[in-house]
């Protein structure tokens, strides 16, 4: 056991700094396992800490490993399982109660008496020993002074020390020069002690030998002492000297250190007098340009562009901590902002101003023109003339040049008197909505005449306000009696409602047109119309675009991102796509861009541009309503053109709207065709011949081929045809069964004939299945009626062969109808002699009277029909000759007239015809 504890000691506890301080060879109770032991330990280091370590051998058996550690603190009872009888049994209760076999009771009795004192030595909590002999806890603390506590046998533990490598080295060395050091341990004990007897007396005869070297070192020392004592003495002279000149060498650095530092503070004063000097100086120059610059000029306005960039610069420098505390400072900063707020009401007044100028002289150019109009005596019709050949809009380019002047001014007062920036930007969105409603009403105005052909002089002028006094007073209320531009919105307004109130009554006017059909108008009206719908669309285009370029330049808005905007909502069209995304300024959101300023800001001036749009496209649709199928075409274009550029721009936006109008007006027409299919009476007394709807879709395809060739939305040019001919093939056969005066078949086949014919010609790729569809119906419809108009010409000879194939059809033998009586050879000449060849000619032209009465003249098929009678009656003839041939055999019985007779009839009745 020994061996094993020294073991586990060498390779187990001393690596985790432990001693081991008893151990007890045990195995688990009730159960047939191999040993292990369970070691008492205690650590080396303080605190100590007090633990029960399992040690279990390895599988292999080479070395031992360490397998559960319990704190000795959480132990709470030991039970020994019988005080007075020996038994290796005991239970050790931690967190779970474990149940142990010791190999024998005296490692048992050792264990648990280890544990006891590790108990009484470091743990306040006491442990509860259970059936354990009174005796065996009384021989492990002896009795004496203090033992209560710490045994003997613990201060022994506690005493020792575990020898290192060079000890054990010597004492081997040692044992080695000794033969019995193993054997005999009191001999080898007793030699120690006489070789130490022995090294004892050296070390004393040594001393006693060196008492004369001792003493002259004695008196050496004594000598050192005295010049110490001298060298001490001569040192505390020095020191006393020294000390005054420490003193005064004290007030010199103190001295120093004040000038160092008052030429500090006068190096960084300097430093903070130059910062403020040079950042928060403004120039004469500056100044002068901000009071009284000239704002009119070029020269003038780069002046106080660069005043005014000085100025922002000396205000937002950055301040150093303490420096807004300087009077100085405060009255210079208050300075800054009271040129600032001078200069930015100076410019904002004159921006106003210059916005009131150009704005009059453009009303100006407008009202001149009207007014050439409306004075009497003057040739209107020439200046209608002009006016209508000029369907263009004016150029603001001069006005945008003039302004852009202004562009970095408007930077500066953005980045410092938002305010003002904002009153600026409302009042120019005022003055040009009411500008360009002017313009573009006008504009609109002169669209609408042009496509209807009419004036309506008289009514459009009447009402006009007198050019000078209209002027005059636009001019008045936009400037205002204080010089401010408050006093324009009324007016304007005003003025606004009565235009707008004359151009409605036009309108209206126009609008109250009877509709007119398409087959009133022709190719040149629907181009002319295309012409001015274009125009109108390549005009609107390039005024919104280089407002919109003007206002990003002008207002700056590439740097502003905290206004308000509108949502944006999808719209869908009728078929279920989406056309466009619209905007509805009257929900207001925040605006994450300068793109959604600058498109609020066009939607607030062009607000008329989209209700003219739909009233002109009202217009076009009531003149003609295939004139939506120009229409979705060219706004498709622009739509997608605009997208191409800026799909969240104002007139992507807006012209996208104006298309979800236009495709609902293309839907309204081709519904309301498919309803006039519905609704088409045909007469009783007259042959029906082509239907008016199969005329009329023969049209629509033909202007829609001619109209949509490469345009982006063909797909809904296919979706249209497959929802017309789908109503077109119904409602020709639903015609066809309530037709009276012309057979069924007639009416099928002509009109599917027909129908055929134009998609073959226009080559229409999404109704190919519809064309083969249309062959087929007239294919079938032309011999449906051929068969049931030709009928049975020879109608005896018919019955008579009825007959003979159906005695075949019995199983009499085609050789031996001859013997039947009822048809005998006899019977069928008979029969034959009924049919000569004048009374066949004189059916056959019957026939062709017949048939040309059914047929119409415009699709002129009589030949076709004749033709495939002509073919019909042969194959009647070729039939009858073959069952001659096959049951009358030798009989030399033929018709009275022959294949080539039948040819001949068919053409001279053709030709007299």
């Amino acid at each position: 056991m020994t061996a094993i504890k020294h073991a586990l000691q060498r390779d187990i506890f001393t690596p985790n700094d432990e001693r081991l301080l008893s151990i007890v060879n045990v195995c688990k109770a009730g159960k047939k396992k191999r040993n292990c032991f369970l070691c008492a330990t205690v650590t080396t280091e303080r605190p100590v800490q007090v633990n029960v370590v399992k040690v279990k051998k390895s599988d292999k058996g080479d070395f031992y490993k360490r397998q559960t550690a319990w704190a000795l603190r959480d132990l709470a009872v030991v039970d020994a399982k019988d005080a007075i009888k020996e038994n290796p049994e005991f239970d050790l209760h931690f967190d779970k109660v474990y149940k142990w076999v010791a190999s024998s009771t005296v490692e048992k009795n050792t264990f648990i008496s280890c544990i006891w004192k590790l108990n009484q030595r470091y743990l306040r909590k006491k442990i509860d020993f259970v059936n354990v002999s009174s005796q065996l806890l009384e021989e492990s603390v002896p009795s004496g002074e203090n033992q209560s506590v710490t045994g003997g046998d613990e201060e022994a533990v506690d005493e020792y020390q575990e020898l290192n490598a060079r000890e054990e080295q010597d004492i081997e060395i040692m044992m080695e020069g000794c033969e019995y050091a193993i054997s005999n341990a009191e001999a080898f004990a007793e030699k120690l002690s006489r070789e130490l007897q022995v090294l004892d007396g050296a070390n004393i005869q040594s001393i006693m030998a060196s008492e004369k070297q001792v003493n002259i070192l004695m008196k050496l020392l004594d000598e050192a002492l005295k010049e110490v004592d001298q060298i001490e003495m001569k040192l505390s002279s020095y020191e006393e000297m020294l000390q005054s000149v420490k003193e005064q060498m004290d007030q010199i650095s103190e001295s120093n250190h004040l000038i160092h530092l008052s030429n500090t503070n006068n190096v960084k004063l300097l430093s903070e007098i130059e910062f403020l000097v040079n950042h928060m100086d403004l120039a004469k120059g500056h100044i002068k340009a901000l009071q009284e610059g000239d704002l009119t000029s070029s020269r003038g306005i780069e002046a106080c562009t660069n005043a005014a960039d000085a100025l922002l610069q000396c205000m937002n420098v950055a301040l150093r901590p303490g420096h807004d505390m300087l009077h100085a400072v405060q009255q210079q900063q208050q300075r800054f902002s009271d040129l600032r707020e001078q200069f930015a009401r100076r410019l904002t007044n004159h921006l106003n101003s210059v916005f009131v100028q150009q704005f009059t002289q453009i009303l100006l150019q407008l009202y001149n023109r009207s007014y050439c109009l409306s004075v009497p005596g003057h040739d209107q019709s020439s200046t209608l003339a002009q006016h209508s050949v000029e369907l263009m809009l004016p150029n603001h380019h001069p006005f945008h040049r003039d302004l852009l002047r202004y562009a970095k001014l408007m930077e500066w007062l953005k980045n410092t008197d938002y305010g003002k920036y904002d009153g600026l930007t409302k009042n120019y969105m005022d003055y040009l909505s009411r500008l360009y409603e002017r313009e573009i009403k006008d504009f609109f105005e002169v669209a609408k005449i042009k496509m209807t052909g009419t004036t309506k002089e008289g009514k459009k002028f009447a009402t006009l306000p007198r050019k000078e006094s209209a002027v005059k007073q636009e001019t008045e209320s936009l400037h205002g009696s204080s010089g401010k531009l408050t006093g324009s919105t009324s007016s304007l307004n005003k003025l606004s409602v009565q235009s707008s109130g004359n151009r409605r009554s036009q309108s209206s006017s126009l609008l109250d047109m009877g509709n007119m059909s398409a087959s009133d108008l022709d190719v040149a009206d629907r181009t002319k119309f295309d012409k001015i719908f274009e125009q109108v669309l390549s005009e609107l285009e390039p005024l919104c675009l280089a407002e919109q370029d003007f206002i990003s330049k002008f207002f700056k808005l590439q740097q502003h991102q905290s206004m308000h905007g509108t949502t944006m909502s999808e719209t869908e069209d009728t078929d279920g796509g989406t056309l466009s995304r619209s905007y509805n300024p009257s929900v207001a959101q925040p605006i994450s861009s300068e793109k959604d300023m600058i498109r609020q800001m066009m939607i607030k001036i062009f607000r008329c541009i989209e209700p003219e749009l739909n009233n002109l496209i009202a217009l076009g649709d009531k003149i003609d309503s295939f004139n939506s199928l120009y229409m979705l075409v060219k706004m498709s274009h622009h739509v997608w053109t605009a997208q191409n550029v800026d799909p969240a721009s104002f007139l992507s936006t807006t012209l996208g709207n104006v298309l979800v109008t236009v495709k609902r007006n293309f839907d309204k027409c081709i519904s309301n065709q498919i309803k006039q299919m519905e609704e088409v009476k045909i007469s009783k007394k007259s042959k029906v011949g082509i239907l008016p709807f199969v005329a009329e879709f023969e049209e629509f395809a033909a202007l829609a081929e001619s109209i949509f060739k490469n345009a982006e939305r063909r797909g809904d040019l296919d979706k249209a045809y497959l929802k017309l001919i789908t109503a077109v093939f119904f409602n020709v056969e639903k015609v066809a069964n309530e037709s009276q005066k012309t057979p069924r078949d007639v009416v099928m086949m002509e009109n599917f004939h027909h129908i055929f014919a134009t998609l073959s010609r226009l080559k229409i790729s999404c109704l190919e299945a519809e064309k083969k569809e249309a062959k087929q119906k007239y294919t079938d419809h032309l011999q449906s009626y051929v068969i049931y108009s030709l009928g049975q010409p020879l109608e005896k000879l018919n019955h008579f062969f009825e007959g003979v194939e159906a005695r075949v059809a019995q199983g009499v033998r085609e050789e031996e109808v001859s013997y039947q009586l009822a048809f005998n050879k006899q019977e069928l000449r008979k029969v034959i002699k009924e049919y000569p060849g004048k009374e066949v000619k004189k059916g056959l032209d019957n026939l062709y009277k017949k048939v040309d009465k059914h047929l119409c003249e415009e699709e002129n098929l009589l030949q076709v029909v004749w033709h495939s009678m002509q073919d019909e009656f042969i194959r009647q003839y070729k039939h009858f000759e073959g069952l001659i041939a096959r049951c009358y055999p030798g009989s030399g019985i033929t018709m009275e007239f022959t294949i080539q007779d039948i040819l001949d009839y068919c053409s001279s009745i053709a030709q007299s015809h």
